[in-house]
């Protein structure tokens, strides 16, 4: 059995704040897992374990070198229109390459005439929409979503929740997304997961 994520006995924490406790946690390759959970159980630390932005105080975290994430909120620089935004930080290719891969980006999420904009002229949702253009303009094969429709309207959410479908299709992804919403999490994971007390059960 293949993995895009594994955790093995893995614990963290902040100071004498201990978070999460020996956690075993595994996706596999091709799979969409909702994590659920209160507010401040160790939700985002976990994806940011996952992506590397933290390192665990014990135990092993592997997971697919190519992933991405997006957050809750789209975090646009507001001083670039909105394809530049979505090249930020792209490396390895020329700057040609990188403008079309944005554009392309930006097609996929349903933006292909906004790539000129600003993003103070955006809504919402689009956005977000641009946020998740930036992870998938370098062709991952694990997304990390931290509630990332959370702040949106319900009519923008269902039509983000069509757009996320196409999109695991199209990019064959796995996903680990962390949602509060039960509905969101029964549509679109084959595992939904509650972290408590530092732990995962499976609901």
């Amino acid at each position: 059995m293949e993995y895009a994520v594994r955790l093995i006995g893995v614990s963290h924490g902040y100071g004498a704040h201990e978070i999460l406790r020996g956690l075993d946690f595994s996706v596999e390759e091709g799979g969409f897992c909702c994590i659920m959970g209160r507010s401040g159980c160790g939700k985002s630390t976990l994806l940011r374990l996952i992506a590397g932005i933290e390192k665990p105080l014990c135990g092993e975290v592997y997971a697919d070198s190519r992933l991405a994430i997006s957050f809750q909120e789209p975090r646009l620089a507001p001083w670039l229109r909105a394809e530049k935004n979505v090249r930020l930080g792209m490396r390895g290719q020329s700057r040609r390459q990188q403008e079309e891969a944005a554009l392309k980006a930006l097609t996929d999420v349903g933006l292909a005439g906004k790539a000129r904009a600003w993003p103070l002229t955006l809504s919402g949702g689009q956005a977000q929409r641009v946020s998740l253009a930036r992870a998938l303009v370098r062709r991952p094969r694990l997304l990390l979503l931290d509630e990332p429709f959370g702040s949106l309207d319900a009519f923008t959410r269902g039509e983000m929740h069509e757009l996320l479908a196409a999109l695991v299709r199209e990019y064959k992804l796995s996903v680990v997304m962390v949602t509060h919403d039960r509905e969101e999490a029964r549509r679109f994971s084959d595992t939904v997961f509650v972290l408590e007390d530092g732990k995962m059960r499976e609901e």
